[in-house]
């Protein structure tokens, strides 16, 4: 089974305002290594992807967002140990999507562990608080699904408003 856009998504749509399917202008999509300099490569795609959109404006937003969850992904939902092998799906990947007045950008990752701020002794609670902080008050709205089917683990995703309702 593919993993395109439409099939990472469906749970997603349950849990957005109501949307149009057919009012979707474009999606583009990048697989990112489990390495934090994925973080760069992240901003990197969405800058590119905003500037073909002609969304410039909403760049660092959106930067900032998709930086802390891609951070996220890499710090809590990938193993360290992961195997690295040459074509095997990458475990983590970040769509954005484009609709007449709404961007969401998508995470998805290996885990199906929820995404929120953990209690414990971990050094890195407090920070991943923090991010997740950060995207509630960037993003309109944002949530997480697990991946139905064959797919393994989740997407977390946030809804920029971009137009007139």
């Amino acid at each position: 089974m593919g993993t395109n856009g439409s099939t990472v998504l469906e749970p997603l749509r349950q849990g957005l305002p109501p949307i149009d399917p057919g009012a979707v202008s474009t999606s583009a999509s990048c697989a990112l290594p489990a390495r934090y300099e994925a973080v760069r490569g992240a901003r990197k795609f969405t800058s590119a992807t905003l500037d073909r959109w002609e969304l410039t404006e909403r760049f660092d937003d959106v930067a900032l967002v998709v930086s802390e969850l891609v951070t996220n992904a890499l710090r809590h939902a990938v193993p360290a140990d992961a195997p690295q092998e040459e074509g095997q799906n990458p475990p983590v990947r970040l769509h954005l999507m484009r609709w007449s007045s709404r961007l969401v950008c998508a995470v998805r990752d290996p885990s199906r562990q929820s995404p929120e701020a953990r209690g414990g002794e971990e050094d890195f609670a407090a920070e991943s608080g923090r991010g997740l902080f950060l995207v509630d008050s960037f993003s309109d709205s944002w949530g997480w699904h697990p991946l139905a089917g064959t797919l393994r683990g989740k997407v977390v995703w946030a809804l920029f408003r971009i137009g007139p309702e």
